[in-house]
């Protein structure tokens, strides 16, 4: 009708609804399932690397956010080094980023049955694996998933069973030593132990908590004043993140201070929860970490499933068997399979540290592009006259720096199995574009 404008989005959204969506994304026990492991490879300083960690992403956010109200429809690491630096590097950040979408439903498989093991150790690893794979698949091609308002009640649970922890940790640590075993300074910095190279490559790790903090950008045009309320709920969804996963881990640490006897590295935090609560906070947060697992494996999976019919679909990857949908159920219920095969290969193969190193590969090289391309649209801006926007230019140029230091700390056999995937990435696009002299094919990273 003439004089209607077309319907969009409503800017309605908050800087308080950010937040809260992206701790919802991040969740509450994320620093949880790195305790055990960051201990071991940090000497005892898991909360130093968790902090270290935070100042990177926190700066890394800020880009993120920036390059947002940019490139408001876009709300992803591939758009924005598309658009901000060259299409050819756009595609390998995507490319890094598909393998971050394989390596999160092997994750969670991984971490859903060595959870289960703990509370029945009778029955063998694999067993867990192979159940988890498959239950998560099954659900998948039914079209069975998690609604926002059980992710809202989810989240009210998690906060639930933290908040128990930390006051019985609390608790438990005064009832020991007083308040000199509540507040110490050895969980951030003991003189034996501490080593700044393993400093750095528990950093590697410890990351791992703050990964999904970049779904907030995708709200972006459907927020109140963007320019300002988009980077600035990015940050603080990452500083607020920081601050509850240090506290969270200095407690353990200071319950369990002798990282070399937890029985099992990956699940090392449920024997704290076990010293400070008792049986009862055991199984609390054992439910808890298998229901958020469980839940994030069937949206991990579902994501994967959806992306590589994306890329069939547009003839990234072979269309005949990536492109297919099942016209019963509506669902590309070949990837769908494909992926759980590849979760349980994975929980097998790889295992927890491993799986979560390569994520970060992936993620890391995303957010150095990210970085990268948010320098080089402020110098841009610079040029066209405008005002040098000196903070975020900083910020950028540190978190650029912050990143790649962390993504050189991570181990060699991170390195040489995400190096492997780039390298085969480079060589897709090279026989796919002639050489690089014509455009990379496009992949729709927003709607997986």
């Amino acid at each position: 009708m003439p004089g209607v404008p077309p319907p969009g989005l409503r800017r309605s959204l908050s800087l308080g609804d950010l937040i809260f969506y992206g701790i919802v994304l991040i969740q509450p026990i994320a620093p949880v399932g790195i305790f055990g492991i960051a201990s071991r490879m940090s000497r005892g300083h898991a909360v130093t690397t968790i902090l270290i960690a935070m100042v990177a992403m926190m700066l890394t956010a800020w880009s993120y956010g920036r390059m947002a109200t940019r490139y408001p429809a876009a709300g992803s690491a591939y758009t924005y080094v598309s658009h901000g630096l060259n299409p050819h590097l756009g595609f390998l950040a995507g490319w890094a980023m598909f393998l971050d979408y394989l390596i999160i439903p092997v994750i969670n498989t991984i971490y859903v049955a060595l959870t289960i093991q703990r509370l029945a150790p009778q029955v063998p690893f694999f067993v867990w694996a192979a159940l988890t794979a498959v239950a998560i698949t099954v659900m998948n091609l039914r079209s069975i998933g998690f609604t926002a308002r059980a992710n809202q009640w989810l989240l009210a649970v998690m906060s639930f069973v933290i908040v128990a922890f930390v006051v019985l940790a609390v608790r438990f640590l005064f009832s020991q030593t007083g308040l000199g075993g509540v507040f110490a300074i050895a969980p951030f910095y003991d003189a034996q132990t501490f080593h700044p190279r393993a400093i750095a490559t528990a950093t590697s790790l410890a990351a791992l908590t703050y990964i999904g903090f970049d779904g907030v950008t995708t709200l972006a045009e459907e927020v109140r004043d963007p320019k300002r309320t988009v980077p600035l709920a990015t940050v603080l969804v990452c500083l607020i993140t920081g601050i509850l996963s240090a506290v969270e881990i200095y407690l353990a640490q200071r319950v369990w201070p002798d990282y070399t006897t937890f029985a099992n590295l990956e699940t090392a935090f449920l024997d704290v929860t076990g010293r400070v609560g008792g049986d009862f906070l055991f199984q609390a947060m054992a439910l808890v970490l298998i229901v958020a697992c469980f839940g994030s494996g069937l949206a991990g999976q579902a994501g994967a499933a959806r992306l590589l019919f994306g890329m069939g679909r547009d003839q990234v990857l072979p269309r005949k068997l990536f492109g297919y949908v099942d016209p019963r159920s509506g669902n590309p219920s070949r990837n769908v399979i494909l992926v759980g095969l590849l979760s349980f290969a994975g929980a097998l193969l790889i295992g927890y540290e491993h799986a979560a190193e390569l994520l970060n590969f992936g993620a890391f090289l995303a957010f150095m592009g990210v970085n990268a391309a948010a320098i080089r649209l402020q110098l841009l801006d610079r040029r066209g006259g405008r005002r040098t926007p000196w903070l975020g230019l900083t910020a950028a140029v540190l978190g650029f720096l912050f990143c790649l230091a962390i993504w050189l700390s991570l181990p060699l056999p991170a390195k040489i199995g995400g190096g492997a995937w780039l390298l085969a990435g480079i060589v897709y696009s090279a026989f796919r574009t002639r050489g690089f002299r014509s455009q990379p094919a496009m992949v729709d990273f927003t709607e997986p």
